[in-house]
């Protein structure tokens, strides 16, 4: 392999070239962390937020960068994934266990999504996000996941894909824990 050339250096991200391939790197960030949590009623908390690279709201995972926040540049994943879900969702986890990881979007980014599978989750908060952002928490069964999710589509919402890796997770939850 080649070595890496520097094409953009941002604030929060990067573009790099390798050979002939043009990617991005999360200047600020070690990597993502991606919350499949189900409350002890059977339920997916799922979050909705304008995202500006779509245009428009986009229902997704709770989920946040590790190692982003100055002074804390270490954070382990498992104590970025249960900051993130308290901070968008308003619920903190009594088990947080590793699902899997992997490139969500391996020919554009560098970046790796760490899947946790959340458990015995207790309302503390209304969540929402910080002052930055604009999250909307849901809860809803999973026995009604799938229909949620397609009216929310037909009404011009987009679906982030990795909801439906979380619905398997949440569907084997067992085979994990």
């Amino acid at each position: 392999m080649s070595a890496e050339q520097l094409l953009y250096d941002g604030e929060f991200l990067q573009v790099k070239r390798r050979d002939n391939w043009e990617f991005v790197a999360r200047a600020n960030a070690r990597a993502a962390v991606v919350i499949v949590a189900i409350t002890p009623a059977q339920e997916l908390v799922l979050v909705e937020q304008p995202r500006i690279p779509t245009g428009t709201a986009v229902i997704e995972l709770p989920a946040g960068l590790v190692g982003d926040i100055a002074g804390q540049e270490d954070e382990s994943f498992t104590c970025a994934a249960a900051r993130e879900l308290e901070e968008e969702t308003g619920y903190r986890a009594a088990e947080l266990v590793f699902a899997t990881a992997g490139p969500p979007s391996a020919g554009l980014a560098s970046e790796q999504a760490v899947f946790y599978l959340a458990r015995g989750l207790q309302k503390v908060g209304a969540g929402g996000g910080d002052e930055t952002e604009q999250i909307t928490p849901y809860v809803v069964p999973l026995a009604q996941a799938h229909a949620w999710l397609t009216e929310r589509a037909a009404a011009g919402v987009l679906i982030d894909p990795k909801v439906y890796a979380g619905l398997y997770f949440a569907e084997h939850a067992d085979e994990l824990l």
